[in-house]
């Protein structure tokens, strides 16, 4: 397993919300949508979380307005999606094996 699974909720989020080039209000809008209200991503907790994914490759700017720092648009890369479908069918596991025990 990568040594960067699990993800934390926040980063698992922002991949699914840049599956689409996505600007970061758009993301923080998309999270708070699918989760009902229940994940709120602050600026600073979704900037660094972004330059982190950028660093790790997981994530490139997409387009960016050089007029506007708020226009820079995401998206998932290649080696993200990997990252992504691995937590997720890590995901399922916890889920398949908690129906198991459950009877």
């Amino acid at each position: 397993m990568d040594k960067n699974i699990p993800l934390t909720e926040a980063i698992y989020y922002i991949l699914l919300a840049v599956r689409k080039p996505n600007h970061g209000y758009g993301i923080t809008q998309e999270i708070e949508q699918l989760t009902n209200g229940r994940v709120v991503l602050g600026a600073g907790t979704l900037y660094g979380a972004i330059q982190t994914l950028v660093k790790k490759g997981w994530i490139t700017i997409y387009s960016e307005d050089l007029e506007s720092r708020k226009k820079k648009e995401y998206i998932i890369t290649a080696a993200g999606k990997d990252a992504f479908d691995e937590e997720t069918n890590r995901l399922k596991e916890l889920l398949e094996n908690a129906k198991l025990m459950e009877g």
